[in-house]
């Protein structure tokens, strides 16, 4: 028997990742991280691009760089290599063209590749010599510690939604 073990639904803890934590949640915590932590500014143009030029207006977030480049970050944690190519597809969407049918268009590459340069500056992520890029020891270091306060800050197991509804 596991001299950790405590109850008949409690495992020993360890150490959580990116993976363990919803998008969503890790996203929103990080791009605040980012914001917060002040090494990271948004360009000055960022509140008049619009982020692909399928989109009909830009964001209506003010701090939606910060969004982008915490979401360009677990995303290149969870699948190394990506480039700028792979996230105009993975960023991109449906194009409509009024009466005509609609198309899949990619995202703005410039946005993209100004996000992944400041990421780079942050010592986030680093090329790869295989093309792409990936997480650096430190940058995965980062991403685990707000994955794990992503965590421990939401409700756990059926008891916690049992008491949420009453």
């Amino acid at each position: 028997i596991n001299a950790e073990y405590m109850g008949p639904f409690s495992f020993p803890s360890r150490m959580s990742t990116v993976k363990d934590v919803g998008a969503a949640d890790f996203i929103s915590a990080y791009a605040h991280h980012l914001k917060r932590g002040g090494k990271l500014e948004a360009p000055k143009w960022a509140d008049l691009v619009k982020t692909a030029s399928f989109k009909e207006l830009a964001p209506y977030d003010p701090d939606w760089f910060f969004v982008r480049c915490a979401s360009i970050a677990r995303r290149i944690y969870l699948r190394p290599g990506a480039g700028v190519g792979a996230l105009r597809k993975v960023y991109g969407g449906r194009k409509r063209n009024g009466t005509k049918r609609k198309h899949f268009a990619k995202a703005s590459g410039g946005i993209l590749r100004v996000a992944l340069q400041t990421l780079e500056g942050l010592k986030v992520v680093e090329k790869d010599p295989n093309g792409g890029r990936r997480i650096t020891i430190a940058g995965q270091r980062d991403l685990d510690v707000i994955a794990k306060q992503c965590k421990s800050n939401r409700p756990q197991g059926v008891a916690a939604g049992v008491a949420a509804l009453f």
